[in-house]
Formats: C-alpha cells, structure tokens, sequence
C-alpha cells in the first residue's frame, strides 16, 4: 500500500480529517480534506464531527483550532512548523503596550500565540483587518495593532486611521520587492496583479487588489481575466492552477518559500496519525482568554 492509501485508511480508522494551509506543499495539499486560510481552516475543523484533526500548517495555526474545537484532538505533523512573525511578539509585549497606551483596543493578527491572544480584545484575519479597524474606531476607541506592521500599515491606509503598530513582519512577504512585480508586469502585461496585505507597502502599491489568501482564491476563480500575477507565498499557486486549470498564474517572486509551511511531508502526515504524534496542548485559562478574542471578532463581524 502506497503512503497516500495508508494515510486515506487511517484517517477512516482514526475519524480524522486534514486540513491543509494554502502554503503547503501540492502533494499535501492533495491530500487534505480542506484547503484554505488559517482561520477558515479552523472553523471548518470545528464543524466536522471528525475526533482528529491534522492540521498541515503552522504552530498558531493548529493552537487556534484547539481554541475553536477543545473536545477534540489536533496533531501538527512537525512541532517544528513555527511562524516567525507569531515569534516577533508575546503576551509580555502586549501587557506592556495596554499599559502604555491605556483605554486603547488591542486588535492582533490571527498569526499570533494563544497566549497572546489571550491578552487583546479583538483577533483579524487579512480579509477582515480593515473592517475590524474601522469598526473599532467607530466608537472612539484607539487601536493597537499586532504584531504585523505591514497589515497595520496596510489598514491604516484604508481607513484613514492612526493605528499604534508593533514592529512584526512576514519573513517571505518582504522578500516581494516592487522591482519583482515590475518585472512579471513587463513579461505579462496582461495580467492583473494581487498582493497579499502582508507585503510591504511598495510591494502593495503595484498591485491592482490587495486581497487575502482566500479572497484571492476566490478572486482567480469569479474574474473573467485569464492571467494573474500573484505577490505571495507560492505555495499558492498549486491551488490556484487545480482549481483554474485555463488561466495562468505567475509568482512575483520565486524567493516568496515559506520554509516552516514545507516542513510537513507526507510522511509526516502518515506518522502523525500512525503515532497520534504531537498533539496540541494548552492551559485552560490561555485556552479561554484566546477564544474570548477570536468569538468576539466572529461576533462583531457577524
């Protein structure tokens, strides 16, 4: 039996589902039962009734589906999968900034810590970061922003608002530069430009929609425009040509490699659930606090 026939049996006998982040590698993708953002992935894994979940992604990414699902199981197939910008701020920092800037909202990134979550008011996603901002405001209320300084600078383009940033960055988003997209403009000047909003701004400007990984999934598949250039991590486009296998899709950068996103393999996957291997765990207190911050931008946003 062959490594993706063992993986298919045992998640049968296991009552696993997979879930696999836009970023992973094709092969993992392939055999995941959803494919999307972080978030959506989680919410997703929360309304199965499958008892395991085995997220292919990243640390933050399989604590939040233990935030949204406690009763059951979530592996990461290698505990090494971190995300550098998640390590660029802790719960620490975010005391101290509520101290600094007292009476303001802590708004963080979905790409954060539990425990940082925990401490703030309201969680984003890059789809929604903009909308939560504005809405925030809406009542007078200043923001802190965490921990991403391009998706706060990106918001506060777009709202017009002054946010308080912390310093944290994308390690593969900045390596997008404006020369790459002006580059990839020249070879295919047909094509329409999309930009993550964790890019930097001169990345972002150059772009003809600045949109989430899901909204440009979305984005590829409704546009009657045959070619895309996409400024984000390539993984991406894997997803992109399954799904729209007329149109052409073009990486601004071939250097945009996540290496934590490539850290599963499939035989990662496999040995995950052969060993249940590296099952998420977190404090009860940390598990509560964090679910408040993500329930309460479900609730605002509802």
């Amino acid at each position: 039996m062959g490594i993706v026939e063992e993986i298919q049996r045992l998640k049968r006998v296991k009552d696993a589902v997979i879930l696999a982040h836009n970023y992973q590698l094709p092969e993992v993708q392939d055999i995941a039962d959803f494919v999307g953002d972080s978030l959506g992935l989680s919410i997703q894994a929360a309304g199965t009734d499958a008892k395991v979940i085995v997220f292919c992604g990243v640390h933050f990414m399989a604590e939040t589906a233990k935030i949204l699902s406690p009763g059951k199981t979530i592996l990461l197939p290698d505990p090494d999968a971190g995300c550098p910008m998640a390590d660029m701020i802790t719960a620490g920092d975010v005391i101290s900034l509520k101290a600094q800037y007292p009476g303001s909202k802590v708004l963080c990134y979905v790409n954060t810590s539990a425990e940082v979550k925990a401490q703030c008011d309201f969680c984003c996603t890059s789809a929604n970061a903009e909308s939560m901002v504005r809405d925030i405001m809406k009542n007078g209320d200043r923001v802190i922003f965490v921990p991403d300084k391009h998706l706060a600078g990106y918001a506060a383009e777009a709202t017009g608002c002054e946010i308080i940033g912390w310093k944290g960055f994308c390690p593969t988003h900045v390596k997008i530069l404006p020369e790459d997209i002006l580059r990839e403009r020249d070879l295919h000047p047909g094509a329409l430009v999309m930009a993550h909003p964790e890019c930097t701004s001169g990345a972002r400007k150059l772009a003809d929609r600045v949109l989430s990984t899901e909204t440009m999934c979305w984005y590829a598949k409704e546009m009657k425009i045959d070619e895309f250039i996409v400024a984000t991590e390539v993984g991406i486009l894997h997803r992109m040509r399954t799904e729209n296998p007329g149109k052409r899709f073009y990486p601004a950068s071939e250097l945009a490699v996540c290496p934590n996103m490539k850290r599963i393999t499939l035989e990662k996957v496999l040995g995950a659930l052969q060993e249940m291997r590296h099952p998420i765990t977190l404090p009860r207190e940390i598990m509560h606090g964090a679910r408040q911050c993500i329930r309460r931008m479900l609730e605002y946003r509802a």
